[in-house]
């Protein structure tokens, strides 16, 4: 294979030559709804069911499933997933913590478990609310690798 590629062209990384290290990545966002739908979903008495424990199940597939979903990403091997929820005064926020043993990060696997969480609560509110709005998606801090560690939490 030649190392030269043309600028625009897409392409996967080659990971093959770099150590396999532990690392870790944390994303989160916000899923924004009013105090009686955070209610509702809380008290679950959603006509759907639980949209919390739903929406842990749907980040875990996501995070299992990235290399699938975006194009350029390396099938990895996933140690751990953790999907966390958190009452905020305008909904709830989503974090997603995944680990591994690989050549390449897990940021990608982290922002999708957050984004397939979020988009599951929406699914199984707009029901009862229309005006529910996923925000601010973003990484929040990674570990290991050749660039090591990094956070943009505040």
């Amino acid at each position: 294979m030649s190392d030269r590629h043309r600028e625009s062209e897409a392409r996967m990384i080659d990971v093959t030559a770099k150590d396999v290290t532990v690392r870790e990545a944390v994303a989160g966002c916000t899923v924004s709804m009013s105090a009686e739908t955070r209610s509702a979903i809380r008290e679950k008495t959603l006509t759907k069911g639980d949209a919390l424990e739903v929406a842990r199940i749907a980040g875990i597939m996501g995070a299992k499933k990235t290399a699938e979903l975006i194009p350029l990403c390396h099938p990895i091997g996933i140690g751990a997933v953790d999907v966390e929820f958190e009452d905020v005064s305008d909904g709830i926020d989503i974090r997603a913590s995944v680990r591994t043993a690989e050549r390449t990060g897990v940021e990608m696997e982290a922002m999708t478990a957050v984004a397939l969480a979020a988009l599951t609560i929406y699914d199984m509110v707009k029901g009862t609310e229309r005006g529910v709005e996923v925000a601010r998606l973003r990484l929040l801090r990674k570990s290991g690798g050749r660039s090591g560690d990094w956070s943009g939490e505040l």
